[in-house]
């Protein structure tokens, strides 16, 4: 009996030890089941059972369990019922996690919106296209390339191929279609670089002044610009690391003021000679945009009225932290036709039905490759400059989310094609398959 009692004693203490090591690693577990439940029934009208066996299906976010308010538009996700975390979502910004319960009453602002113009045959605006027949395709090839892409083992969502404006390809998944709002990941990154873009165009920002940070101003990272912030380039440290506790998931699910986590930390590299992928570069670049504008109003609405809803993406919702400020990281969704529309404009280098928004300038910037990146990075966008993709165009680049999101501007081919699912897929054959298509 004593024996016995030894064994489970030392078995409790096992048990206790694992629970309080891993304790801080269950707050994001079910933060992160929480926050994409909350985004993905209120912004993608998903229900819970949907959600639960598709997007949160996965290792650990699986062993989450969740619940849904529908009245009162929030998630709860609890962790083995030791930690349970709430997400709240907020008309016009989107779903964020509380970090307290005073955070579901509190007020915030409201970005405005351009109306939608459902008159316009797409691209410019929302109307059915007028379709043309192009001799020199392939349709089949195509479509061919396409399907290919929804074998179960891609868990593709949507696919799109757009040739000189006309949707050439269009296909989604069961349970998917083209009013489905999708989840772009990281490739919010390149939406934050667009709006540089256009605020550099309009004579507001110059991305090659110092980082107007005040907390730098006394050390070396003073030196630090906005272009080195921009590349991803800026020498601070930051840990990149989504399977652990790290300074990415910290942020994403821990913090109030997302735009500040990076300002914070030191020095460990030379500026322009240290390229780092950083995420929290990234807010911190959302956080610098606020400092550009009176109020903060005028920082929500700038991103809407000067570029999403101008190139008629109205389907699109950008997420905030708590503080009101854009993660622009991490959390931006639109239906695939309306993430054409982006690369769109990148094809037409910044100019949209006759007006300019970001000069072509703008567009040789984004696609030149950071020092250190190995060709692969320009500013906020990837690029295939060493070609990485082999039988792709090295002038070919794109905007990169987790889980295989993309959009690809194919300037060569006049070509934009859009590819949203759960899981990395084979890039290269799939975009040589529908270059071939090109007689």
């Amino acid at each position: 009996m004593k024996i016995f009692k030894r064994i489970l004693f030392l078995v409790l203490i096992t048990v206790i030890g694992v629970v309080i090591y891993n304790y801080p690693k269950l707050n994001l577990l079910a933060g992160y089941s929480a926050k994409n439940m909350a985004s993905s029934v209120f912004i993608a009208d998903r229900t819970l059972e949907f959600t639960d066996t598709t997007d949160n299906d996965f290792s650990p976010v699986n062993l989450a369990s969740d619940k849904v308010d529908l009245e009162n538009k929030n998630a709860t996700s609890s962790a083995f019922g030791l930690l349970t975390r709430k997400a709240i979502y907020r008309e016009g910004l989107g779903a964020v996690l509380t970090l307290e319960e005073s955070d579901e009453t509190a007020d915030y602002l409201v970005p405005k919106r351009l109306e939608a113009d459902n008159n316009t045959p797409y691209p410019y605006g929302n109307a059915p296209q007028i379709d043309t027949i192009f001799a020199n395709l392939d349709y089949d090839k195509i479509d061919e390339s396409v399907d290919l892409l929804f074998d179960p083992t891609n868990k593709t969502r949507a696919v799109l191929v757009v040739y000189k404006d006309q949707i050439v390809s269009e296909k989604y998944a069961d349970g998917f279609h083209k009013e489905s709002k999708l989840l772009g990941w990281s490739m919010t990154k390149s939406l934050l670089s667009t709006v540089f873009g256009i605020m550099q165009t309009q004579g507001g920002i110059n991305v090659f002044d110092k980082a107007p940070i005040d907390s730098w101003q006394n050390d070396e990272r003073k030196k630090i610009t906005i272009n080195n912030l921009l590349q991803m380039n800026s020498g601070l440290e930051w840990d990149e690391n989504y399977g652990e506790i790290s300074d990415a998931t910290k942020m994403l699910f821990l913090e109030r003021n997302m735009t500040k986590m990076q300002e914070n930390k030191p020095l460990v590299g030379t500026p322009n000679e240290s390229w780092n992928y950083s995420s929290g570069t990234s807010n911190l670049l959302s956080g610098i945009l606020r400092t550009y504008f009176k109020t903060h109003q005028e920082y929500l609405d700038f991103w809407y009225v000067n570029f999403i809803d101008k190139i008629g993406m109205n389907s699109m919702v950008l997420e905030a932290d708590l503080s009101g400020n854009y993660v622009g990281s991490s959390y931006s969704w639109a239906t695939a036709r309306d993430w054409s529309k982006f690369g769109l404009l990148y094809l037409k280098n910044g100019n949209w039905n006759g007006e300019q928004l970001f000069t072509k300038e703008w567009v040789n910037y984004i696609r030149t490759p950071t020092r250190g990146s190995n060709g692969t990075y320009g500013a906020q966008f990837w690029l295939n400059a060493e070609n990485d993709f082999k039988d792709v165009p090295k002038n070919m680049y794109y905007a990169d989310g987790f889980q295989g999101q993309r959009v690809y501007v194919l300037p060569d081919q006049e070509m934009v094609i859009v590819r949203f699912g759960l899981n990395n897929f084979d890039e290269n054959t799939f975009l040589k398959g529908v270059i071939e298509s090109i007689k």
